[in-house]
């Protein structure tokens, strides 16, 4: 009927859309016909008519998708968030009509991965979040189904690491971390987050720069973030590694020493060097990205990455970034594909290092 809503209506680039059509406003009444008809003429007021329509479409609000993203990690997750982060502003930007997210935990990332790449081949409506630890955790699991079957998007979001020690430790600098890991690499021990992940990634790099064999490295993954800062805490282990967020109330409240960050300049607002500056060839990111399916169009390709794009470049995402503590690494198109093969070779480069790939 005039006036009623389209849904699931495709697009030119094949995407389902959402849009309000409402022309029954230029209907008029069997008494303002004749009215019309003697001021117009009946040639001129079909010219009227149809001058009117046009008017009215192109008035219309344009096309947003509707989009279903996957998240292939549990609620409450650093993908998680991503996801439900794009999901509140795309909708708030009117970017999207209507957008949901769907929970796929397991293996790193590897379980969602491989189910949207096999379920949603050639779908333009479905996204998925991901990011570095789904590399790694694509070597480790030696996993069938790698990013090559997806369509990367952008890369969103970065977080670097921090080396931290407890405030009551007699480490009072990385210098001094250092000193302790050159002499027993065994008697240093690390706790961060999942085997092969970014926090085991980035102990393996800091000892590689250092001089020191990777193999060696005494790490003890924790498989959730509390367990690991506890462990830190009670001086369980010699330092922590982990994201520069999941330490920060703990640093902030003097609980935590802060030695470094794994970003190439100074964060802001953190009281330490860059690993790089301390002389250690180390830069190392924990980015997220949004990929869409397998099998779509380049113009449906095109049309994700403008939204995309529109997003990231809005006050309502640069906000969430704020909240979140996120920093903006925003890169997209061929740019990101490069980059993105070289994160994952270097990071098979370190896993061999490391001794988990082989």
């Amino acid at each position: 009927m005039i006036g009623d809503r389209v849904e699931a209506e495709t697009g030119g680039d094949g995407r389902e859309i959402s849009s309000w059509a409402n022309p029954a406003q230029l209907l008029l009444s069997p008494a303002e016909t004749p009215r019309l008809k003697g001021a117009f003429g009946g040639r001129h007021l079909k010219h009227f008519f149809i001058a009117s329509l046009l008017a009215g479409a192109m008035a219309l609000p344009a096309y947003a998708a509707d989009y279903t993203i996957v998240a292939p990690a549990a609620p409450g997750g650093g993908w998680d968030q991503t996801a439900r982060s794009l999901q509140a502003d795309l909708q708030k930007e009117k970017i999207s009509g209507k957008v949901q997210v769907v929970n796929v935990p397991g293996a790193g990332g590897t379980i969602g991965l491989a189910q949207f790449a096999s379920q949603q081949k050639g779908n333009p409506n479905s996204l998925l979040v991901g990011g570095y630890v789904m590399v790694g955790a694509i070597l480790t699991n030696k996993a069938p189904v790698t990013l090559d079957a997806i369509t990367p998007i952008a890369r969103l979001t970065g977080e670097y690491e921090a080396v931290v020690v407890p405030a009551s430790s007699d480490i009072q600098n990385i210098g001094q971390l250092i000193e302790k890991l050159k002499a027993d690499p065994g008697a240093v021990s690390w706790a961060g987050g999942s085997a092969g992940g970014t926090d085991h990634i980035g102990a393996g790099l800091i000892a590689k720069a250092a001089g020191v064999d990777p193999t060696k490295i005494n790490y003890i993954a924790y498989s959730g973030g509390g367990e690991a800062l506890a462990a830190i805490l009670g001086n369980q282990v010699t330092a922590g590694i982990s994201s520069y967020g999941e330490f920060e109330p703990q640093i902030k409240a003097g609980t935590l020493r802060l030695l470094a960050v794994s970003s190439a300049e100074r964060i802001e607002g953190a009281d330490a060097p860059t690993l790089k500056e301390s002389g250690l060839d180390v830069v190392l990111e924990n980015w997220r990205m949004v990929a869409a399916a397998p099998g779509i169009s380049a113009e449906q390709k095109a049309a994700i990455t403008a939204d995309v794009e529109k997003l990231v470049k809005s006050a309502t995402w640069q906000a969430t970034l704020k909240t979140k503590k996120w920093q903006d690494t925003f890169l997209a198109g061929k740019p990101f594909e490069d980059q993105l093969a070289k994160d994952i070779a270097a990071t098979e480069t370190i896993l061999k290092d490391i001794g988990l790939v082989k």
